[in-house]
């Protein structure tokens, strides 16, 4: 008898955005002659799937490779640094090999390559497969678009995922459809830009909303960020289905009328304010995203847009101070705002949040809560509110929807016992 092919080990390093988990999930879809680990140390190959929106991130990606090279892996860059950092590591063989995003699907095949490989790949691909499940993940992740028409003055995105284009909403369906049938109830929507989905297909967000919450086993849809000029009617009439969260991440990159025109935003502050205003009267739980920092951001801009940042109802926030990418027209800009001053003002930002989101939980409504894991001496998970509970149970709660009436408000997150 012959013996058993052993099949080389594969570990997923995944940076990034919820996309990247997505692609991620896509690529060990795809991997049949390879096993994946999730011991790194065990790993023969180490697939990186990179993230490259900051200098922060670029930085953690060189780093975790540099670790790998020492161990003696051998790494496959793939992500979007494969388009902004992929030939430099290619050329000083700090990388094996490089995986464009349209190169996905051909990963089996890339990792049996006995010679070094660079496979850049299109900016006009979409996913032709889909994900019929998720390795020791309680929720999904659906991908419906890829890339940005937006033209953000700081954004290097659209350079490395291309113009917006949206997924054939019949493939969409089926995916969640098979998910659900798999065991799942959360489902993610991601993208690059997911407000821009149907824009070239002649349908919209809203619509693919609605036919979403109908599959059988669809217990809750959660989205990405989405920019304010793309909240329109059709994504209104689903603010009221049971079935969404009740949690919207929303983009305003900042809340000065001049910083916006200088980022060059499609939103503007009063047309923002009124939105969230709108929102949080129907008891949303509203994030945004915030660059401090950017170049024009004079003392005065900051005074105002704090503000005007105030009047916001935000309970959650994604801020980050600016970081500078080449190829983008703020590179281009003078800096005038120097790291310790853009770190005060995050934290500024940071404190009004925090006051406000246990603000908002003091409200002590009933909760809905996925367990995703166990963490030490509790069960976590997220409200639909996007909010982390701690829960002490003798029982097993990883992966089952539970509701709480009673909880304790901490600063940190809420707290119960069942």
């Amino acid at each position: 008898m012959s013996e058993p092919l052993i099949k080389p080990k594969v570990f997923f390093k995944t940076f990034g955005c919820r996309t990247n988990i997505y692609d991620t999930q896509m690529m060990i879809g795809r991997l049949k002659d390879f096993e994946v680990t999730d011991n790194e140390l065990t790993a023969d190959i180490v697939v990186v799937n990179s993230c490259t929106v900051t200098n922060g991130a670029d930085s953690g990606v060189r780093n975790y490779i540099s670790k790998q090279n020492r161990d003696g892996k051998k790494v496959i860059f793939a992500g979007c640094g494969a388009n902004t950092h992929g030939s430099e590591l290619f050329e000083r063989k700090k990388v094996f090999g490089v995986l464009g995003h349209s190169e996905k699907e051909n990963i089996n095949s890339l990792l049996f390559s006995e010679e070094p490989f660079k496979n850049i790949g299109v900016l006009t691909h979409l996913d032709k497969n889909i994900v019929s499940n998720y390795h020791d993940k309680s929720k999904a992740f659906i991908k419906i678009q890829e890339g940005c028409n937006f033209s953000c003055s700081y954004c290097i995105i659209p350079h490395v995922r291309g113009k917006a284009r949206s997924q054939n909403e019949d493939k969409i369906i089926k995916q969640v459809k098979m998910l659900s049938e798999n065991g799942f109830g959360e489902f993610i929507l991601t993208g690059t830009n997911i407000g821009s989905y149907g824009k070239d297909t002649n349908t919209t967000l809203g619509k693919l909303l609605q036919k979403l919450g109908m599959i059988d086993g669809v217990k809750r849809v959660r989205m990405g960020s989405i920019e304010p000029v793309q909240i329109d009617d059709s994504f209104k009439e689903t603010l009221k289905e049971p079935w969404l969260e009740k949690h919207l991440h929303i983009a305003l990159q900042h809340t000065n009328e001049e910083m916006l025109k200088i980022m060059r935003r499609r939103n503007g502050v009063k047309k923002d304010l009124e939105l969230f205003l709108e929102l949080h009267s129907l008891g949303f739980a509203l994030g945004t995203d915030f660059i401090v920092g950017h170049p024009g951001e004079s003392e005065e801009i900051w005074q105002d847009a704090l503000l005007n940042f105030t009047k916001f109802p935000i309970t959650h926030l994604h801020a980050f101070c600016y970081s500078k990418r080449d190829g983008t027209l703020s590179a281009s800009m003078k800096q005038t705002v120097d790291g310790k001053r853009a770190k005060s003002r995050l934290k500024e930002l940071q404190a009004i949040i925090q006051k406000n989101n246990f603000a908002f939980r003091q409200k002590k409504v009933k909760l809905n809560v996925l367990v995703e894991e166990q963490k030490g001496d509790f069960y976590t998970g997220f409200d639909q509110f996007y909010n982390r509970i701690f829960i002490s149970s003798k029982d097993d709660l990883v992966k089952k929807w539970i509701t709480i009436d009673d909880y304790e408000v901490k600063k940190e997150g809420n707290y119960a016992t069942l």
